[in-house]
């Protein structure tokens, strides 16, 4: 028994874990877990300086905790963006990280659909006379159909591919812009290719954008991309903070350069009231939560707990793996 108890391999859970994944760590004695639900770096850096997994949510996993963590093997992210982890850091040290791929793409493409149904139907200044019984409303009308609409969606992986199908079940005609997918993929599934989003942006009437943050796609929506599009169109983000300049979109929706926007994500996560977006009526907005479901809360705690084990087991699924050149 202390023999056993002597080859367990810790794993740290970072703010936590759904109960499921947990389990997944309990159904092994092989595998000793601890929770910290705190976010900060120095408590994180003492609770993980002899462990061999890190399961993480939104806290920064740093240089300083990855050189700190001399028997790290795996950080596993609950969830699939990875901009909070030093991943340069882990190259350093042949330590993989591995994101939760196939746990949140339903949800987020499901919530990028609601966006744009709900600023099309303009449902919250209807929601808003419907409370106080006012139905002079009616005939001053705010709402379109999205049926027959152009909507380009920005990035065709495993959550702009979904976006695509719904859009597709909603008659809408859509255009899909990524230079890493090859274009008969894309055309498989009924869309249309675009080469250069840049020349079509005029007669585009809703733009989602489903890429990651890199250095190419930072501000990739900004002034010079607002003043093409048409002052009907629709603007949502489901993806990142930063892909969209703040200022830039604030500056289209004053001016009716565009019509509305949906944002999930922003610059500074969390959000403060002193965004001057937030004061806008011709925005939609939410905490960052497109791709927290019931549904997708579990699946994500269940492949963030199962990528740690199959690091341990020697069964790793380079899919998962963002750093790829360590494994």
């Amino acid at each position: 028994m202390n023999q056993k108890n002597t080859n367990k391999k810790k794993v740290l859970m970072v703010q936590g874990l759904h109960e499921e994944g947990q389990k997944l760590f309990l159904s092994r004695d092989d595998i000793e877990p601890i929770t910290i639900m705190s976010a900060d770096e120095d408590e994180i850096l003492e609770a993980a300086k002899d462990v061999h997994g890190i399961t993480v949510r939104t806290a920064n996993i740093s240089r300083k905790i990855i050189e700190n963590s001399k028997n790290l093997l795996i950080v596993s992210r609950h969830g699939v963006g990875y901009d909070s982890i030093d991943v340069d850091a882990l190259n350093d040290y042949n330590i993989p990280l591995a994101i939760a791929a196939h746990s949140n793409m339903i949800s987020v493409a499901e919530h990028a659909m609601f966006m744009l149904l709900a600023l099309s139907k303009n449902v919250f200044y209807y929601d808003k006379f419907a409370r106080k019984a006012d139905w002079t409303s009616r005939w001053d009308i705010k709402a379109w159909d999205v049926a027959e609409k152009n909507l380009l969606v920005i990035g065709y992986g495993r959550i702009g591919s979904r976006l695509v199908k719904r859009a597709l079940a909603f008659d809408m005609n859509v255009f899909v812009y990524d230079p890493y997918v090859d274009d008969a993929d894309i055309k498989k599934s009924g869309a249309e290719c675009v080469d250069n989003f840049k020349n079509i942006l005029s007669k585009m009437d809703a733009v989602s954008l489903h890429c990651p943050k890199t250095k190419e796609t930072t501000d990739m929506f900004s002034s010079e991309e607002f003043n093409e599009m048409k002052n009907t169109a629709f603007l949502i983000n489901c993806a990142r903070g930063g892909i969209v300049n703040e200022k830039a979109l604030y500056d289209a929706l004053i001016n009716k350069k565009i019509r509305a926007a949906g944002l999930d994500v922003y610059d500074d996560e969390p959000s403060t009231p002193s965004n001057p977006l937030f004061g806008l009526d011709n925005i939609l907005l939410s905490p960052h939560i497109a791709g927290v479901t019931q549904e997708a809360t579990i699946r994500m705690s269940k492949q963030a707990a199962q990528n740690v084990l199959d690091v341990f087991d020697n069964k790793v699924d380079p899919e998962v793996i963002i750093n790829k050149n360590v494994l």
